[in-house]
C-alpha cells in the first residue's frame, strides 16, 4: 500500500490530517474568546451573578480548547522541518518572520493575560480581570492575522524576488501581509469562527433547554448566541461572495474545480449537485441552473465563466475533494441561514423557549460550524495544487529528501496518538458540558428568575433581573 504513494502525498496526507486536527481548537478558541469578553462584559455591567456563573462555566472549556490548540499547533509546525524542508528553505524568508511575528505579539500578548483570566478572579480587581479577558481576546485575533497573512501569501504571493538560488526574498512586507487575498480570508475566517462558537453556545443552550436545567442559563446564552448568528451569517455570505470574486480574479482553476465547469461557458449555469470525472472530463449526471454560476461569479447575467480545460490536467487542482467539499461548505452555510430565520421568527413571535422541535434543531446544528470550516479549508488548500506557494513552487519540489516508509509510519503514530491525545480532551469538554455550571443561592431549582421574552432590541443584549411578582 505505501509503494502506491510517493513521499509528497503522504506528507500532505499527513500535514493535512495534522491541521485538520489543529484548526477546530483555534477556531473555537476565537469565538469563544470573544464570547467570554462580552458575558463578562454583561456581569460588569448589570452585576448580576449569572453572567458570572455563564463565564465561569466557559472559561473552563475555553482552558481545555485553548491548551489542546497549543499542542496541536506545535506538533504541525514541527512538520516544516521533518516534511517540507525544501520549502522552510526557500520560503523561510518570507513564512519565518510572520510566524515570528505571531508568537511576538499574539501567542505572548495570550499567555501573558491567560493565567489572569483563567485563575485570576478572586485576586485582581474586577475591571483588570476583564481587561485581561478582552487582552486574550485581542490576542486570539491578532494569532489569526499573522496566521492567515502567511498562508494567503502562499495563494496570492507578492511583494518579493525570486534569488538565483530559487530562495523567496522579501522586497515589501506590506505587499506580503496584504496579499490580495488575505483580507478576505482573514474575515471570513474570523466570522467563521464566531458563527462555530455561537452555534455550539446555542446546541449547549438548547441541550439545557431540553434537559430543564439551568432554565435561566440557558434562556439568557440561547438569545444571545442565534442572534449571532442571525447577524453573522448574512455579512458571512457577503464576504464569501467578494473571496469568490477574490479568487476568481487570481486562481481561476479553483474556481472552476468546485463548480465542475470543464468547458468555458458563457453563460455559465450552476452546478447544484453532479459527479465530476477527470478521466472524462466532465460532470456526469449534473443538475444545473442556468446563469445562475454567471450571477454569482461574475456579477452577469452572462458572464464567462473558464473551465478547467484551459490548464493542462499536471496544473489543475484535485477536482473530486474540491467540488464536493465546497457543496458541503455552502450546504452549512445555508443552514445557518434557516436557523437564523427560524430563530428570529420564534423569538419575536414569543415561542423561542417553547419549541422544542427548533431546540432539537439547534443540538443538531452545534457542529455545523466545525464541518464548515474543515470543508473550506479543503476547498482552499487543495484548490491551491499542484503549488505550495501558487505560480511560484510546486508542492512535488518541496519535500523532504525522506523515504515513504519513514512518512507513512510517522503519520501511523500521529493518528493514534492524536485519537488517544484529543480524543480524550474532547471527551473531558463533553464531561464538563454534562456536569453543567456551578449555580449560587439566587437560583432556585424552578428558575424563577429566568429570562421571559424581552420586548426591545436592547434587551437582547442586556439582561436585567427583575423579581417575581
Amino acid at each position: 500500500m505505501i509503494e502506491l504513494f510517493d513521499t509528497a502525498v503522504l506528507s500532505r496526507i499527513q500535514f493535512a490530517f495534522t491541521i485538520s486536527v489543529h484548526i477546530i481548537f483555534p477556531a473555537f478558541t476565537i469565538g469563544l474568546a470573544s464570547w467570554l469578553a462580552f458575558i463578562e462584559g454583561m456581569w460588569l455591567k448589570t452585576k448580576h451573578p449569572i453572567y458570572l456563573e455563564i463565564f465561569q462555566f466557559w472559561v473552563k472549556i475555553f482552558a481545555v480548547t485553548f491548551g489542546m490548540g497549543v499542542v496541536s499547533g506545535l506538533v504541525m509546525v514541527y512538520q516544516f522541518g521533518t516534511n517540507w524542508a525544501v520549502f522552510s528553505d526557500h520560503v523561510g524568508n518570507v513564512i519565518g518572520p510572520l510566524l515570528g511575528f505571531e508568537v511576538l505579539t499574539a501567542f505572548f500578548l495570550e499567555a501573558s493575560f491567560l493565567g489572569i483570566m483563567l485563575f485570576g478572579m478572586n485576586r485582581v480587581g474586577p475591571k483588570m480581570h476583564f481587561a485581561a479577558t478582552l487582552f486574550v481576546a485581542l490576542g486570539t485575533l491578532l494569532s489569526a492575522f499573522w496566521i492567515l497573512s502567511a498562508n494567503s501569501f502562499m495563494h496570492t504571493p507578492q511583494g518579493f524576488e525570486i534569488a538565483e538560488n530559487g530562495i523567496l526574498v522579501p522586497t515589501n512586507w506590506l505587499e506580503i501581509l496584504f496579499n490580495p487575498s488575505f483580507p478576505y480570508r482573514f474575515f471570513h475566517m474570523v466570522i467563521a469562527a464566531f458563527l462555530t462558537t455561537a452555534l455550539v453556545v446555542s446546541g449547549v443552550s438548547a441541550w439545557y433547554l431540553l434537559k430543564d436545567r439551568y432554565v435561566s442559563h440557558a434562556r439568557i446564552m440561547l438569545v444571545k448566541a442565534l442572534f449571532a448568528v442571525a447577524i453573522l451569517i448574512p455579512i458571512q455570505i457577503y464576504v464569501g461572495d467578494a473571496s469568490g470574486l477574490n479568487t476568481l480574479e487570481h486562481q481561476p482553476e479553483k474556481i472552476a474545480a468546485m463548480e465542475g465547469v470543464w468547458e468555458d461557458e458563457s453563460p455559465a449555469a450552476l452546478v447544484l449537485f453532479g459527479i465530476p470525472s477527470e478521466k472524462t472530463q466532465s460532470t456526469n449526471y449534473a443538475i444545473k441552473i442556468p446563469h445562475l454560476a454567471s450571477l454569482i461569479l461574475t456579477h452577469s447575467w452572462d458572464g464567462e465563466v473558464k473551465g478547467l480545460k484551459n490548464w493542462a490536467r499536471e496544473d489543475r487542482p484535485p477536482v473530486w475533494p474540491v467540488f464536493f467539499s465546497f457543496r458541503i461548505m455552502v450546504g452549512m452555510g445555508l443552514l445557518m441561514l434557516f436557523t437564523g430565520i427560524c430563530a428570529m421568527y420564534l423569538y419575536f413571535r414569543k415561542r423561542l423557549f417553547t419549541t422544542k422541535w427548533f431546540q432539537r434543531w439547534c443540538v443538531l446544528m452545534a457542529p455545523a460550524g466545525f464541518i464548515a470550516i474543515l470543508t473550506g479549508w479543503f476547498v482552499t488548500e487543495i484548490g491551491r495544487q499542484p503549488y505550495v506557494v501558487y505560480g511560484v513552487l510546486r508542492t512535488a519540489d518541496m519535500v523532504s529528501p525522506v523515504t515513504p516508509h519513514e512518512v507513512a509510519w510517522s503519520l501511523a503514530v500521529f493518528v493514534v496518538v492524536y485519537f488517544a491525545v484529543f480524543g480524550t480532551g474532547i471527551y473531558y469538554i463533553f464531561r464538563l458540558i454534562n456536569k453543567g455550571m456551578e449555580v449560587g443561592q439566587w437560583q432556585d431549582t424552578y428558575g424563577q428568575h429566568a429570562l421571559k421574552n424581552p420586548t426591545t432590541i436592547a434587551d437582547i443584549f442586556l439582561f436585567k433581573s427583575k423579581k417575581d411578582k
